[in-house]
């Protein structure tokens, strides 16, 4: 098998379709039309090849597809071809109608990219965004991509613990709890919860990014922190002793600190990452400063996952309005992590 020494011996990535029809397919075409100003590593898409002509024929784009039953190749072609894995969607695709009958091909790609990835045929899997109602409905049991791969990743009874991580540039934020609603997160918060979120962040940091000894702030559950107490007991109980046994642990963190402050420029440059007490604690603030370059890492795995941090966004598909920024990073991101750890194994 090919090393993955530079991006053109390198072998290409796996970009799963998402919802067809959704702007995954948009954002894909865009990306490889965009590939030499912005300096995309090969990739291949696993999809339907036809939503994927027919998108980039509604964009004015020139995207020529070349169908690839193996990764292996997929580098050779990309220079001059879009390659494509072919999973077909029953039926016509129209831009911005999800249909339940694209919801075995959305599954079967996630799975085989995995696989490719998992067996080193690919060095990473980048992931465009699927309707989770829409999976649901058809019978897919889990909340999202995040925890499908965890299930994906397991070994027995052994389940992987997958954190989110989200990027742009220096900014990395990360949420202690995920796809929960609102109301169940300060049941779901526990001292055990918000070491092991901590304890993965580090490893990975080393692992992917050189970040050795990384600089930590974790937020509040509350306003203002919870003011001594005055607006809420969870930072005495839980988030507090959090943070003593990771400084015991030799872990530079500092928190609980309030929410609302911690994100102004001059605070979060002090730190190499936040890690926040649940979802939209992390992703309001991201995606408000880096919208369309904020990337979701999945961190605690075996493999490497990546994906733009957007959804599937039906309004804007097909309409060339959407912006493929998000999966040009996702998919840059992914080469530079695979790289780095190549180099430190």
């Amino acid at each position: 098998m090919p090393t993955h020494s530079s991006v053109t011996a390198a072998p290409p990535l796996a970009l799963t379709m998402g919802d067809p029809a959704g702007i995954g397919p948009d954002c894909t075409v865009m990306a490889w039309a965009e590939r030499a100003k912005t300096a995309v590593p090969p990739f291949v898409a696993i999809g339907d090849p036809d939503v994927f002509a027919t998108r980039a024929e509604a964009l004015g784009l020139h995207v020529p597809i070349q169908e690839t039953d193996t990764p292996e190749d997929a580098s050779a072609h990309f220079a001059r071809a879009l390659p494509v894995c072919p999973l077909r969607v029953p039926g016509p695709v129209a831009a911005g109608m999800p249909q339940s009958s694209s919801a075995p091909a959305i599954i079967k790609a996630i799975e085989l990219g995995f696989e490719w990835t998992r067996d080193r045929r690919t060095p990473a899997l980048v992931t465009n965004p699927i309707n989770k109602k829409l999976l649901s409905d058809s019978g897919f049991s889990h909340p999202g991509h995040t925890e499908f791969l965890a299930q994906l990743c397991a070994d027995g009874a052994n389940v992987p613990r997958p954190i989110m991580l989200l990027t742009s540039g220096a900014l990395r934020v990360i949420p202690v709890t995920v796809h929960i609603p609102l109301k169940d997160v300060p049941t779901a918060l526990n001292e055990p919860l918000i070491v092991e979120t901590v304890e993965i962040a580090v490893r990975a940091f080393d692992t992917f990014f050189g970040i050795s000894a990384p600089r930590i702030g974790i937020t509040g559950l509350n306003p203002h922190a919870g003011e001594d107490g005055t607006l809420g007991c969870e930072e005495q109980s839980i988030i507090t002793p959090a943070v003593t046994t990771l400084k015991a642990k030799g872990i530079d963190v500092t928190g609980p600190m309030s929410a609302d402050a911690v994100f102004q420029e001059r605070v979060r440059a002090r730190y190499d990452a936040i890690v926040a007490m649940y979802h939209d604690q992390a992703l309001i603030p991201v995606k408000t400063l880096a919208f369309d370059k904020t990337v979701n890492t999945t961190l605690g795995l075996p493999i490497i996952r990546t994906s733009p941090d957007h959804g599937t966004a039906y309004a804007l598909a097909g309409s060339g309005t959407a912006h493929p920024g998000s999966l040009i990073e996702a998919l840059r991101l992914a080469d530079a992590m695979a790289s780095r750890q190549l180099e430190t194994t």
